[in-house]
């Protein structure tokens, strides 16, 4: 296993020091506790930050308060402590601020430490989170960019679908293949890996709620879900008829134009054309025939849909080029 330094931890260790640093330099007592908020409040994505972040501040505030009034009243005592907790998680759970229990315990602690509730204590207190939460912020505002890993998977999952779509060609055109099948689970790998990292990249984006790789990954989970349903159909096809020729060129045609281009409307023009024509064909003289043409027919049904699938998302993205 190599050794490895990532961005996160050389964030969380640069935090960390500069917050203690900071609380250091302000003499403010339990300074070290500015270093642990910072390390609770650094996430995986901008987004997370700032909810994480609210949540630890919300829940400080319940804590001083719930631990100050407590404490006061009944004294600074252990079974004192274990009331104000009995009280303040099940509040803070079902405010959905469950992030800041950690946080907020260190701060109860602290009060019941020093023994007094002062307004020096509540100020110190008060800077502690607004420094460890402020570098943690600070910390997030740098994220390494996505955008060439997107542009990676979006160009395998082409190469993919290129290669099982023409498969499938070949597959109806002679009966047969020597194609291993190997694309189909890295395409499924591919596709979850991609949506995945689409998705962190959004919610690293604050003010944005959506993003055309993660609309592009989705497309093409759908249309990968159609290729799954139609080849049971192609892999029964044993027989080839006129009609298969004819099926096997349009599928050769479709994975040479997998590209962020929108053709959908020239190849949709071309099922019905070939449709049309089918139509016109003299009906089959035996049952084989009969099930070769239904399965044709099927599949030109679902490569339909598969085209569908694109021009509807090219409508709901604002077109934007997928």
């Amino acid at each position: 296993m190599s050794f490895r330094i990532g961005y996160r931890t050389l964030k969380t260790a640069i935090g960390a020091g500069l917050a203690v640093a900071i609380a250091q330099g302000l003499q403010l007592d339990f300074y070290g506790s500015a270093a642990i908020i910072t390390i609770l409040c650094i996430s995986v994505t901008r987004r997370d930050s700032l909810k994480v972040s609210w949540a630890r501040i919300v829940s400080c505030m319940i804590g001083m308060a719930i631990s100050g009034l407590l404490f006061e009243v009944i004294g600074y005592q252990p079974w004192t402590l274990t009331l104000i907790m009995i009280l303040f998680i099940p509040i803070v759970v079902m405010l959905k601020m469950n992030a800041g229990i950690a946080t907020s315990s260190v701060i109860i602690l602290h009060l019941y430490t020093v023994g007094d509730m002062t307004v020096a204590l509540i100020m110190n207190e008060l800077l502690l989170i607004t420094i460890g939460v402020g570098v943690a912020l600070l910390m997030n505002l740098y994220m390494p960019s996505s955008e060439k890993a997107l542009r990676n998977y979006h160009k395998d999952i082409e190469e993919h679908f290129k290669t099982i779509l023409y498969e499938l060609s070949v597959y109806l055109r002679f009966g047969e293949s020597e194609w291993k099948g190997k694309e189909i689970p890295e395409t499924v790998d591919l596709l979850q890996e991609g949506k995945n990292l689409a998705l962190r990249n959004i919610h690293n984006h604050i003010l944005r709620y959506d993003d055309q790789y993660y609309y592009y990954f989705k497309m093409r989970e759908k249309q990968f879900e159609i290729i799954e349903r139609l080849m049971p159909y192609v892999s029964k096809i044993h027989h080839t008829v006129a009609q298969s020729e004819t099926v096997a060129d349009f599928l050769e045609e479709l994975s040479q134009s997998v590209s962020p281009a929108n053709r959908v409307p020239y190849f949709l023009d071309r099922i019905q054309l070939m449709r049309a024509g089918f139509e016109e064909m003299p009906l089959p003289k035996t049952r084989e025939e009969f099930e070769v043409r239904s399965s044709l027919l099927y599949i030109m049904h679902e490569l339909e849909e598969y085209l569908h699938i694109k021009d509807r998302l090219w409508n709901h993205a604002d077109k934007k080029r997928l």
